[in-house]
């Protein structure tokens, strides 16, 4: 049987976003530390980041079967040879991931350089297993690429230094200290 059908971002992500909105509604009703003011949009931004880093790497979700489904074997999908093919556009990767160095230690005050480049590289590698999974189970043509694990890796860690070098603005030092309380550990 011959088939494409696509399951459009809005009917994963809008439900995992309204599932967070009324995870953060009763948290703020019920005054839990953490969910009110700055921290709280501390959260919705790093929710609607994730959302966004979600919706760029894996929807729309294609589903093929049949003559439709992608008959290239799963493993010539893997470029296993870390820049080999590196060029310009591993740049959108870096950016991509560039949020979560800055956003992660403030969220987690005590993750430090190694913990974030740690961080980028599990979820980098996430990322990547998961879409040569989809590769394999819907034949939806996703490559999985070394590159894009450095590039990502790479991002975190400039997001990590935009973020030291914010600490040294006594303004923003403030901002930041005020979205997260115990932020003044990261600088």
């Amino acid at each position: 049987m011959n088939f494409q059908t696509e399951i459009p971002t809005s009917a994963v992500l809008g439900p995992a976003l309204v599932g967070f909105a009324l995870v953060a509604l009763a948290r703020h009703r019920r005054d839990a530390p953490g969910w009110r003011g700055a921290p709280l949009a501390l959260r919705c931004t790093t929710a609607l980041y994730a959302a966004a880093v979600a919706s760029i790497t894996f929807f729309p979700l294609w589903i093929y079967g049949g003559m439709y489904r992608n008959q290239a074997a799963w493993y010539g999908q893997i470029q296993p040879i870390p820049l080999l093919m590196a060029d310009i556009t591993m740049l959108p990767n870096v950016i991509l991931f560039l949020p979560l160095g800055f956003l992660l230690p403030l969220l987690r005050p005590h993750t430090g350089l190694r913990g974030t480049a740690m961080a980028s590289a599990l979820i980098s590698l996430s990322v990547e297993v998961l879409q040569m999974l989809q590769y394999i189970v819907l034949g939806n043509g996703r490559a999985v690429d070394v590159n894009d694990l450095i590039a990502n890796t790479l991002g975190g860690l400039l997001g990590y230094g935009v973020l030291r070098v914010a600490h040294r603005s006594t303004a923003m030092r403030a901002v930041l200290e005020k979205a997260a309380p115990s932020a003044r550990t990261v600088a």
